[in-house]
C-alpha cells in the first residue's frame, strides 16, 4: 500500500512518520528544493515549539475552531510534542512566559535529525514536485525536473499549507485546483498580521520600525464590551504590527470586515493613572517644549511622543486634562490588514465539514488534509506548530486506517 503526502512541511512530515511505522510505503512530494523550509524560517527567533500552559488555556487558543482542533490535540498535545523531540534528541525547555523552546534554540538541528530519521525509515523524498491537482483518473499531476508527471497512490494526503510565506510554498495555489472539486473551502485571510494606518509621512519616515512599548490596547469586542491586553507592538510605515497586534489580529480583521474599519484605543502610559498623569502633565513647563515636558512628566519620548504629535488635536495638546485622557486612551484607526504574504500564518481554507473524523474528504475518498491548509488559526506562541503536527499525525492514522478497510 502506498501513501503519497503532498507537502513537506511539519503537517506532512509527521504523516510520513506515522504511516511509515504503520508499515505503509511513503512518498513525500514537497514543492521547493528541500522540506520544511518555513519551519527553518520560524526558528530563527528560536523555535518556539509548543506552550506549557494548562490544556484547557491552550485548547481555548484555537477560538470558534477549538472544539475540533482539541480533538486533535488529545491524541497528541504539548506533552507528547516534547515528548517527540527528546525522541530525537533534542530537549526543550519552558522559557519565561511560558512558551517552550529547543535548548539550543535552533530549527536546523531537530529538522536534519526527523528527515534523516525519516529517510532511514524508508520514506522516499521527492523535491522541486509542485502538485497541480488531480487527473480524471484521479492521479495526481505534478509539475518536476523532468516535466510533468502523473503518481498514482493508494490515498493521498495533502499538506500544502496556507496562503502566507509565499515564497517558502505556502502560496495558497491550491484553491486554484482543489476549488474546483465539489469541497467547501473558506477563503484565506491573513492571520497573526499587521494593519494598516493612514500616517502622515513625517510620522511614517521618522518612527517606522520603532518599537511601541509598554502599552496596552483596548478594543470593543463582538458583544460591546472593552477588552484590553498590555504587551509590544511596532511602529511601521504603512501602520502597526508585532506580537500585541497578532495576538489581536483575527478580531481586528474580523471587525474591518464586518464594519469597514476597527478602532483601537492605545495607553501610552500603563504605569500611570489618569489622575496621576493630570497632575504631573499640570506642573508648570517653564518654557520647556511639549516634548521634554512629556518626557519628564509622562515618561513618554521617542515614538511615544510622536504618537501624541501625530493623533492628539493641537488644542488638546495645550490642555493638561485633555490630553492626559488622549495619551491613556490614543484612538487609531486600522484600516485593513497586511496582504496575506506578509502575514505569519493564514486563516480559511479546507472547511472541517468539508472533512469526516479521520481528516478525509467526504467527496474524494482516500483523500485526507492535515496543517494550515484547513479552516482554522492559532496566535503565535507554539500554538501553530503544536496544531500542525497533530493534524498531520491524525490524518495519517486516518489514512492508515481506511487502506487497511480498502
Amino acid at each position: 500500500m502506498r501513501l503519497a503526502i503532498v507537502g513537506g512541511g511539519p503537517a506532512g512530515l509527521m504523516a510520513a512518520e506515522t504511516a511509515r511505522a504503520a508499515g505503509i510505503e511513503v512518498d513525500v512530494f514537497e514543492a521547493k528544493g528541500s522540506v520544511g523550509r518555513k519551519f527553518l524560517i520560524a526558528g530563527k527567533g528560536g523555535l518556539n515549539l509548543t506552550h506549557s500552559e494548562s490544556f484547557d488555556a491552550f485548547v481555548r487558543r484555537y477560538s470558534s475552531r477549538q472544539s475540533e482542533v482539541e480533538r486533535w490535540l488529545r491524541a497528541f498535545g504539548p506533552d507528547e510534542l516534547r515528548a517527540w523531540a527528546r525522541g530525537l534528541g533534542v530537549e526543550t525547555f519552558i522559557g519565561s512566559s511560558g512558551r517552550v523552546f529547543p535548548a539550543d534554540l535552533k530549527a536546523a538541528p531537530l529538522l536534519r535529525g526527523w528527515v534523516r530519521r525519516l529517510r532511514e525509515q524508508g520514506v522516499r523524498f521527492h523535491v522541486q514536485h509542485r502538485c497541480l491537482g488531480f487527473a480524471g483518473d484521479g492521479a495526481l499531476r505534478f509539475q518536476s525536473p523532468e516535466g510533468e508527471i502523473a503518481v498514482r497512490a493508494d490515498a493521498t494526503i495533502l499538506a500544502l499549507g496556507g496562503g502566507s510565506w509565499p515564497e517558502l510554498g505556502s502560496d495558497g495555489e491550491w484553491t486554484s485546483w482543489l476549488g474546483k472539486e465539489p469541497i467547501a473551502i473558506a477563503p484565506l485571510l491573513p492571520s497573526n498580521c499587521g494593519f494598516d494606518i493612514d500616517w502622515s509621512e513625517h510620522f511614517a519616515s521618522r518612527f517606522a520600525g520603532a518599537p511601541i512599548k509598554p502599552v496596552v490596547i483596548s478594543w470593543c469586542d463582538g458583544d460591546g464590551g472593552m477588552q484590553a491586553q498590555q504587551g509590544e507592538c511596532v511602529a511601521t510605515a504603512a501602520g502597526i504590527e508585532g506580537s500585541l497586534v497578532y495576538a489581536l489580529s483575527a478580531k481586528l480583521r474580523d471587525a474591518i470586515a464586518a464594519n469597514g474599519s476597527a478602532e483601537i484605543l492605545l495607553d501610552l502610559a500603563p504605569g500611570r493613572s489618569l489622575e496621576r498623569l493630570r497632575k504631573e502633565l499640570g506642573k508648570p513647563r517653564a518654557g520647556r517644549s511639549l516634548s521634554e515636558h512629556l518626557r519628564r512628566q509622562a515618561g513618554l519620548e521617542g515614538v511615544k511622543t510622536g504618537l501624541v504629535f501625530e493623533c492628539v488635536p493641537k488644542e488638546a495638546r495645550e490642555d493638561p486634562a485633555r490630553l492626559a485622557s488622549w495619551i491613556k486612551a490614543l484612538p487609531l484607526r486600522l484600516l485593513r490588514p497586511r496582504p496575506i504574504a506578509e502575514a505569519i500564518s493564514s486563516a480559511g481554507g479546507v472547511r472541517f465539514d468539508a472533512l469526516d473524523e479521520r481528516m478525509m474528504l467526504i467527496v474524494k475518498p482516500g483523500v485526507f488534509c492535515a496543517g494550515e491548509m484547513i479552516d482554522w488559526e492559532a496566535p503565535t506562541g507554539g500554538y501553530l506548530l503544536t496544531a500542525c503536527f497533530a493534524s498531520g499525525r491524525l490524518a495519517a492514522q486516518g489514512a492508515v486506517a481506511w487502506l487497511q478497510e480498502e
